[in-house]
């Protein structure tokens, strides 16, 4: 299905969900029905509490017709066609749909699957024990000596244990692990897997309540005490755990996934079909969904429309620009003259000279290159340059050499010979290339506004004010 033709089924005509009688038309734009529901939305969402610029219903009204005018011409251009605006689209739509795949079921089903499969496992390897535990350590380097000397304390320290010494106080005295030792030996509830395969050997061996004889691994010599056994924890003591697991966003994304294929495979579609039925169910029910979605859709289209009929135009249309700037030269006169050029400072004063020879005669935009081609290919700089157009207060060489102010100049070290290059502009800018981004800004405003009074004579507007009346103004 084409995305144009699933927007105008699941969103142009949602007014029909609805039901005409409770979300009435409030405008038509070129034949093309607005709702009332839709309308509320954009208002609503943009004229908020704190928000700069709150405008009244009736002020708003025009604001969002040209705005809908505007998708409508990008509709009729074909732009939703797009790869790369489907593309966009459909990232979009899905981040905000997918979520809500899930629901409360989902994430309680999940959670239990994952309880029962851990219980399963652990269950059937042993359950889960609590020990405690006295290490005599080993070095990775140790000698024959050491490892004796190791072995006689830990047998020692056995002995004592069956003629009933204290393991706690025996593991705060003498064992190795500091952690456990300070806890009198004892470690949290352990299941198969965690700790080595010699200690874990020995104690599912024990009865609760017995010791073993010192084990060996490579860790040194344990003696283990088994003090409690028992099945995987009852499923209200982990919930929240497994929870926190089952929400985080990889594993969530996991589970979308994963009910996305199923709901594929039993409906026999493919995943885009699912999740274009999902957005038209979800959408129906809640009207906020709807309207981001599009949103977006239109934002997308009002963005790609506004580039091609004036942002690009704007910017590339050198002579557009220059018969603007010739129409509007007064609106750019400076209330106080400009110096246009370069200000220099060199290493020797005839590279001055050659900076100005240089630059005579020659295009000011071509200037940067020219400098560049002259002493820049050096790998010695002989000249540093500053070009712009300056107003008194920008540039202290200026300043003084052109604006006659009396200021002072900080020298530049390495570079004591100074010069300023260009011209004087008194009137104002000479051409729109001067004041190029304030003419750009108002071309663009200007192209804005013919391109609006077109869309205005091509697609007719009726906006239905006994509908309108009874959009509230005051809604939170």
């Amino acid at each position: 299905m084409r995305i144009r033709a699933f927007f105008v089924a699941s969103f142009l005509l949602a007014g029909i969900t609805a039901g005409a009688q409770d979300d009435p038309t409030i405008m038509t734009i070129g034949g093309q029905s607005v709702s009332r529901s839709e309308f509320e939305y954009s208002y609503y969402k943009n004229n908020q509490e704190g928000v700069i610029g709150r405008k009244s219903v009736k002020d708003f009204v025009p604001l969002f017709v040209d705005y809908k005018l505007k998708v409508r011409a990008a509709l009729d251009a074909h732009l939703d066609t797009l790869s790369s605006f489907k593309r966009k689209f459909l990232i979009y739509r899905d981040q905000q749909v997918r979520p809500l795949l899930l629901g409360v079921e989902d994430v309680d089903k999940e959670a239990h699957r994952i309880y029962d499969n851990t219980r399963q496992r652990i269950d059937d390897n042993g359950g889960m024990v609590k020990v405690a535990q006295i290490l005599i350590p080993l070095g990775q380097r140790t000698s024959i000596q050491q490892q004796r000397t190791a072995q006689l304390l830990a047998d020692s320290l056995y002995t004592v244990l069956k003629k009933g010494g204290s393991f706690s106080d025996l593991a705060r005295r003498y064992s190795g692990d500091a952690r456990s030792a300070s806890e009198g030996g004892d470690l949290p509830w352990m299941v198969k897997g965690q700790a080595l395969k010699e200690f874990e050997d020995a104690a599912w061996k024990l009865q609760v309540g017995e010791i073993s004889r010192p084990v060996y691994s490579p860790m040194g010599y344990h003696i283990i005490l088994l003090k409690k056994k028992r099945p995987f924890f009852p499923y209200d003591s982990v919930e929240t755990d497994i929870r926190r697991f089952v929400e985080s966003s990889d594993f969530r994304e996991q589970l979308i996934d994963h009910k996305l294929d199923s709901l594929s495979e039993g409906a026999k579609v493919n995943r885009e079909m699912i999740l274009n039925q999902k957005v038209k169910e979800l959408s129906a029910r809640d009207l906020d969904l709807r309207y981001l979605i599009q949103e977006y859709y239109d934002g997308l289209l009002l963005y790609e429309i506004s580039n091609r009929a004036v942002w690009n135009q704007a910017a590339c249309d050198k002579r557009g620009l220059a018969k603007y700037f010739k129409k509007n030269k007064k609106r750019y006169r400076w209330n106080q003259p400009r110096f246009k050029g370069v200000a220099c400072y060199a290493k020797d004063k005839s590279e001055l000279k050659t900076v100005w020879h240089s630059l005579k005669g020659k295009p000011f935009e071509e200037w940067p290159e020219i400098l560049h081609n002259i002493f820049d290919g050096d790998s010695f700089i002989h000249v540093h340059a500053q070009r712009g157009i300056f107003k008194q207060g920008d540039n202290a060489l200026v300043d003084r050499d052109i604006f006659k102010v009396n200021r002072p100049v900080q020298s530049v070290r390495g570079y004591p010979y100074t010069g300023v290059f260009g011209k004087k502009l008194k009137k104002g800018p000479e051409n729109f290339s001067d004041v190029q981004s304030e003419v750009i800004a108002d071309y663009q405003d200007f192209l804005e506004k013919r391109w609006v009074e077109s869309l205005h004579k091509k697609y007719p507007v009726k906006v239905n004010t006994r509908v309108l009346a009874t959009i509230n103004q005051h809604h939170n």
